[in-house]
């Protein structure tokens, strides 16, 4: 997903100014597409520029009120192009895999601790999740933004797993953090 292309959706659910849509950013799209203030207002911009998006007539005096702007049809269609458009996944650029990966050849230390800080961080966007499920969805409500929830969900839940087991293989192949600064695998 590009910033373009998540600016247009959020638009498209409802006209908002740039400092609505950065509130908006922070408390919902943020979760699987973020970016900064800056980068917000930036693209804004570049989308009305493009004549992809207007800004709306503002309803009173124009000094110190927030331009709130709507997508139009050039808008829309560039958005649903992109729907339709294919996208190979692109390959997972995680840090903390990286780090295991060369914990295998430096030593160790200080990985189980990593580890154990990420599995806490997993496990709490998890359960926030599930409460914007228990929250949100109730009885359904949109099945496709329902969808994008349970994708992250489903992403948090396989972190935890796959960190608890990351832990219990550390565990029982090399005892403590502090024996593992062996080097060795």
């Amino acid at each position: 997903m590009s910033l373009p292309h998540a600016i247009l959706t959020a638009l498209l659910e409802k006209p908002s100014s740039g400092l609505e849509l950065t509130r908006r950013f922070d408390k919902s799209i943020g979760y699987f597409w973020s970016a900064t203030h800056q980068q917000i207002y930036r693209e804004l911009g570049r989308l009305e520029t493009s004549g992809l998006i207007r800004a709306l007539p503002a309803q009173g005096p124009s000094r110190g009120s927030k331009k709130e702007y709507e997508v139009l049809a050039a808008g829309r269609e560039e958005l649903a192009a992109w729907v339709a458009r294919p996208e190979d996944p692109r390959p997972i650029r995680d840090p903390l895999l990286l780090r295991v990966r060369a914990a295998g050849v430096v030593g160790r230390e200080g990985l189980a601790q990593e580890l154990r800080r990420h599995l806490d961080l997993h496990r709490r966007q998890l359960a926030q999740y599930e409460a914007i499920e228990a929250r949100d969805f109730p009885e359904g409500g949109d099945p496709l933004q329902h969808l994008v929830l349970r994708g992250g969900i489903d992403l948090e839940t396989f972190w935890v797993a796959w960190l608890e087991r990351a832990l219990r293989d550390f565990d029982a192949g090399t005892g403590t953090d502090a024996d593992a600064d062996t080097g060795s695998s």
